[in-house]
């Protein structure tokens, strides 16, 4: 089997897994449904062959299309637990990574972000139990995310913007807009130490990383960019983990297509070229900060 066939098969079994996830189903419920064991599900999301007949059945059950579960095309992903699902996947074959995710590639995030993030997102009241569920799996995932970077250590481009910092300095993250006063100084106080922990990255970057602050006009939504030895992907996201996070509502997107992984590496190029860098972007967010920190 070549290599190209042997992805196909293998992207097929990860995205069967993340848009189970996405729909909160158990390996065991969803076997059941389909009348399979167990072992054959675990197969299928290891890469095995299945057929036509199974996959008919496996879009149905996980409310998405044949195409969109084979990959052809664009692939749609309508749930935050499949879609960032789906960035850990890719992200473990990727050899470079080019990130536009603001305040910070979470990637480059340190372990209290995790709390910082935790309270924001169930800041929701009266969360209904798959909400919650839904939370704690994708928090699940994003730390499963970190560890694999930290593991393997790909090259790695984060484009931050500058409204992005300032917004998440000013407010933290929240994801309502009735919190105390109190409740409010507290994000902003983590958010300030997570600024310091940007800070120490641009002073110092880790190997392999590379940072720069953008002034100027960005893209509207989210997008990174997966290398592979043969192969890139990209991914564009409604979904946000920095302030004001949105983990419930939107469609994102992952594609290989060529004018599509071009397309976001001349805007990525274009923004990169732009940017404070170094010593300039540790200035900028040292005033940033400082101009934060006065009001």
């Amino acid at each position: 089997m070549s290599i190209v066939e042997t992805d196909a098969l293998r992207d097929i079994g990860q995205r069967l897994n993340a848009y189970r996830l996405g729909r909160n189903l158990s390996p065991e419920a969803m076997a059941k449904q389909l009348c399979m064991s167990r072992a054959a599900l675990y197969r299928a999301e290891r890469g095995g062959i299945l057929k036509i007949v199974t996959l008919i059945r496996i879009s149905r059950l996980l409310e998405t299309s044949l195409p969109n579960l084979l990959g052809v095309g664009v692939e749609y992903v309508d749930t935050a637990v499949a879609f960032f699902e789906r960035m850990r996947q890719i992200e473990s074959d990727s050899d470079q990574i080019i990130g536009f995710f603001g305040p910070l590639s979470y990637l480059l995030t340190s372990e209290n972000y995790d709390d910082m993030l935790a309270l924001a997102l169930n800041d929701t009241r009266n969360a209904d139990e798959t909400t919650k569920s839904a939370i704690s799996k994708l928090l699940e995932i994003l730390r499963e995310r970190r560890e694999d970077y930290q593991r393997r250590r790909p090259l790695l481009v984060n484009l931050i913007a500058v409204p992005e910092l300032r917004r998440f300095l000013s407010n933290g993250l929240i994801g309502r807009d009735d919190l105390t006063d109190e409740e409010r100084a507290n994000r902003r106080l983590l958010a300030r130490a997570e600024g310091k922990h940007i800070l120490g990255l641009i002073r110092k970057p880790p190997i392999g990383v590379q940072i720069g602050i953008v002034t100027g006009l960005v893209p509207a939504t989210n997008f990174q960019i997966f290398r592979q030895s043969h192969r890139s992907f990209v991914a564009i996201s409604p979904f946000r983990l920095g302030e004001q996070p949105n983990v419930r509502v939107g469609v994102g997107t992952f594609t290989t297509s060529i004018e599509g992984v071009r397309l976001h590496e001349d805007i990525a190029q274009s923004m990169w070229e732009k940017a404070a860098k170094g010593d300039d972007a540790a200035g900028l967010l040292v005033d940033l900060m400082e101009n934060n920190r006065r009001q």
